[in-house]
């Protein structure tokens, strides 16, 4: 478990100037803003902000955003990027009206995919989902083929574990099945093949350093299809929570009610930098490069074990470090946040005595290394 420090932020130590990092921000999400993405919202209050999101400057933005991203992705023939508002948790809902036929089959390994399993599991119009668990720092074999599954669904990277799966399609299920990926903190960080998943879902607080409150997607034909189809049946379907108003309105570079254009302005700079930096392949070497030098610390390190066990199993995002019971990471994290360097706690409801380091794609090796020196000063100096 945590243990908890009651010390005062005047009787934490100072940690020499010499091994702070640039920018102390290392939090799993929201994530860190690059100083261009600010000066970009700066450029945008002269002209963008505060103006009508059905008008041309406001929806070129999103088309630009939308060829971005598809960009990014390389979607394949008939693939859309369509985009609504609420954030990912909110699209588990439209994902339960819009994508579910009948039945969804989850694969549950942290807080994240969990949540997406209740959702469908509660729906009244759907039949009780099956949900395949694992512990938190472990993860499923991978989907179980059933005939009565018409949607398999789990996170590429759970961002609660530090925990990653592959995003491959389940092979023996009904032809006519989707594949449903939450992307949250994968996408813009990690290397995907979009094609093996029908739908590619995230909010752009992680990799692509923008504001939650707002989902995207790269939806196949198959799932436009089936949200067509749902959209034409019986069943009821909010509005706001309904994935073909999500079509319709993605196609004409809008959203169906008014976003929030200060996190459309960083995201899309954010999507032209990742782009002209090398785009997927350059953002997965980088964080693939960057979290290994965690992981290699914690392994080094006495007091010190990666969570996640298996290396195949790790995330290049989310590291997530256990601490003996000689560590007290509260006061650790007393002592990082008392010299700028904060969000490194672990999630909440694991409990456990760890950290949390987020190594996403604004985040450069240079800070994860002195990251890591202020830890190694901090055990050695204040812990002991």
């Amino acid at each position: 478990m945590i243990h908890h420090a009651r010390s005062t932020v005047s009787e934490l130590p100072v940690i020499p100037a010499s091994l702070l990092p640039a920018d102390g921000r290392f939090g799993a999400g929201p994530s860190r803003v690059r100083p261009e993405q600010v000066s970009a919202l700066v450029d945008a209050g002269h002209n963008l902000l505060g103006t009508s999101h059905r008008q041309a400057p406001v929806r070129n933005l999103v088309g630009e955003i939308r060829e971005g991203l598809s960009e990014f992705f390389g979607l394949p023939e008939g693939y859309e990027i369509i985009l609504g508002l609420g954030g990912a948790s909110t699209f588990w809902d439209s994902a339960a009206f819009s994508l579910v036929r009948r039945r969804a089959q989850h694969l549950s390994f942290g807080e994240f995919g969990s949540k997406f399993a209740q959702v469908t599991d509660r729906a009244p119009h759907l039949e009780p989902s099956d949900i395949l668990r694992a512990d938190p720092g472990s993860r499923p074999a991978g989907p179980a083929p059933r005939a009565d599954i018409d949607v398999f669904a789990w996170p590429q990277n759970e961002t609660s574990t530090g925990v990653i799966m592959d995003v491959t399609r389940p092979q023996g299920t009904d032809p006519d099945a989707l594949t449903i990926i939450d992307a949250t903190s994968a996408a813009g960080g990690m290397h995907v093949d979009i094609s093996e998943s029908d739908v590619y879902y995230f909010s752009p607080q992680k990799n692509f350093g923008s504001d939650g409150g707002v989902w995207f997607a790269a939806v196949s034909p198959a799932a436009l299809d089936r949200i067509s189809e749902l959209s034409r049946s019986d069943r009821w379907i909010p509005d706001v929570l309904s994935l073909a108003t999500a079509v319709e309105n993605s196609r004409k570079n809008q959203t169906y009610n008014t976003p929030a254009l200060a996190g459309l302005v960083m995201l899309g700079e954010q999507v032209r930098w990742l782009n002209a930096n090398g785009g997927m392949a350059w953002a997965a070497g980088h964080t693939a490069a960057t979290s290994s030098l965690v992981y290699d610390w914690a392994e080094r390190t006495p007091t010190a074990t990666p969570f996640v066990a298996d290396p195949q199993h790790r995330s290049p995002v989310v590291c997530t470090v256990d601490f003996d019971d000689s560590v007290d990471t509260a006061r650790l994290l007393s002592v990082l946040r008392a010299n700028g360097v904060v969000d490194v706690d672990p999630y909440r409801k694991l409990g456990r005595n760890q950290l949390r380091i987020a190594t996403f794609a604004s985040v450069p090796q240079s800070d994860v290394q002195a990251l890591l020196a202020c830890i190694d000063w901090a055990l050695a100096n204040a812990l002991s």
